[in-house]
């Protein structure tokens, strides 16, 4: 992407974010809003990448305005965030498509969080590597938040009856 776009994409998101109620934006509906006042297509992946950039350095400019902390507060807790950082392996991470990596469970297989059609989904899913990118398989399942909740709501039974089958065959 040439930085006149990239420059014109991070103005017009931060215009956006400016005007918009907090507590009722999402990044999707900024991302829309941009693609509509440029006359961009926002939706590949290094654009997805660039527009959370620029929503997540803003709400974390806005959250540091609204929290004004002694100097030495502050270099307790970016030494805090650092060691939380290291202990789970760093910033977040995303993938190529701008979906956030939330764990890997092997080598080929992750659990995401990512935005489709306006919804927030959790899609564990089975990738595979080419020109030295992840790209996902159709092996998995995608779940709606309402799906999640639910799911993880009976993970205790699962467990419950994963105990019960193991001990059967011990």
């Amino acid at each position: 992407m040439d930085s006149e776009t990239r420059e014109r994409i991070e103005e017009t998101v931060l215009q956006i974010l400016k005007s918009s109620n907090m507590d009722e934006t999402t990044e999707y509906k900024v991302r829309q809003t941009a693609a509509e006042m440029l006359g961009l297509d926002l939706s590949p992946p290094e654009r997805k990448r660039l527009v959370r950039q620029v929503v997540e350095t803003y709400l974390s400019e806005q959250q540091s305005k609204d929290e004004p902390e002694p100097e030495e507060e502050k270099e307790e807790e970016e030494d805090e965030e650092e060691e939380r950082k290291r202990k789970r392996g760093g910033a977040k991470e995303y993938d190529d498509d701008g979906d956030l990596i939330i764990c890997q469970l092997s080598k080929s297989r992750r659990v995401t969080i990512q935005e489709f059609r306006g919804k927030t989904l959790v899609s564990m899913r089975e990738y595979y590597r080419r020109d030295g990118k992840d790209l996902p398989t159709a092996k998995g399942i995608s779940l709606t938040a309402e799906q999640w909740s639910s799911f993880s709501k009976n993970v205790p039974a699962i467990e419950k009856a994963i105990r019960k089958m193991e001990s059967r065959l011990n």
